[in-house]
């Protein structure tokens, strides 16, 4: 496969899931900020941009619709959900003989729908939007798993979401660090993720920041946890890690980092994981951005850039 096509997959897995994971942060905590009058507004939207990585740009108070201005509309702001969809439907066109007709179709009716689902958000309210967008990539994902082969080209795309996946929830869990074991912003974090009924189901109704924690990090079954997004990436690079030495044990760097993130919580004990969870998600966060470094450099610009310059004039 070409690195160029593995590269564009790769990015359109991470997009998609990016812009799906804002969508759903979003819905939820614009949900929360006009709704409950006991929160100070500007504070929490500041957090929630600090975590998202984003700059406010600005002193002036913010609120919920700026909020949504900023992560959700903004064509300027790296990662904002209109930036997602169109940085994935960019490298959807430029790999259009490795991804299918339904896929590419589908990314591309979304970006070309999104000005007008905008103005009617800005009517109606932003859940029309965010809901807009978290069905549009379930339709997406739906398609790429019912219209790619499983080959190489999968496995780009599902270890691009997967590495995506895990970096989103760390932000997630980042966002609520801060408050007390029985805050209900903890809920929030399991419904963000759609993960509320599975939880609910798992522990019998029982919602403490513990088992929150524990079922969003470390869970074995349900697809948006950490541990099963990293297995899930681990097993894509194992498949297409084909070096000459592959045999002899010692691993690419990517697969290193990931199997070394995902064997650490694994053997890790439940009672431990609160007892410096900022660390451990910081740490989980940084180790996802060296993977993403990693996997650049082993598949997409393995050969170093030729820097051109002009001949010297005599």
């Amino acid at each position: 496969m070409l690195a160029r096509n593995a590269e564009s997959l790769y990015w359109i897995g991470r997009y998609v899931e990016r812009a799906d994971d804002t969508a759903r942060i979003l819905d939820v905590s614009v949900h929360q900020l006009l709704e409950d009058a006991t929160i100070d507004v500007d504070a929490v939207a500041r957090r929630l941009l600090g975590v998202m990585g984003v700059d406010p740009g600005t002193d002036e108070p913010l609120d919920a619709f700026s909020l949504t201005e900023v992560l959700a509309y903004s064509t300027a702001t790296l990662g904002s959900i209109v930036s997602s969809i169109s940085s994935a439907r960019e490298n959807a066109r430029g790999a259009r003989e490795v991804v299918s007709s339904e896929m590419f179709e589908c990314l591309n009716a979304t970006w070309n729908a999104l000005p007008e689902r905008q103005r009617y958000a800005r009517w109606v309210g932003p859940h029309a939007f965010f809901s807009y967008i978290e069905d549009r990539a379930a339709m997406f994902s739906g398609l790429a798993a019912s219209t790619m082969s499983r080959d190489d080209s999968w496995r780009f795309y599902l270890l691009g979401r997967s590495v995506e996946r895990v970096d989103m929830v760390v932000r997630l869990l980042l966002s609520r660090v801060s408050d007390r074991m029985s805050s209900p912003g903890w809920l929030s974090v399991l419904r963000s993720a759609g993960a509320q009924d599975t939880y609910l189901r798992t522990y019998r109704g029982a919602v403490d920041a513990v088992r929150v924690a524990q079922f969003m990090l470390m869970d074995r079954l349900f697809p948006r946890s950490v541990f099963y997004s990293l297995r899930e990436a681990e097993t894509c690079l194992q498949q297409l890690d084909q070096r000459p030495t592959a045999r002899v044990g010692a691993k690419a760097e990517a697969l290193r980092l990931l199997g070394r993130a995902r064997s650490e919580l694994e053997f890790l004990r439940p009672e431990e994981l609160l007892d410096d969870l900022p660390a451990q998600l910081l740490s989980l966060q940084e180790t996802i951005q060296k993977v993403g470094e990693a996997v650049s450099l082993q598949f997409f610009h393995a050969a170093p850039w030729v820097a051109w310059t002009a001949p010297e004039v005599v």
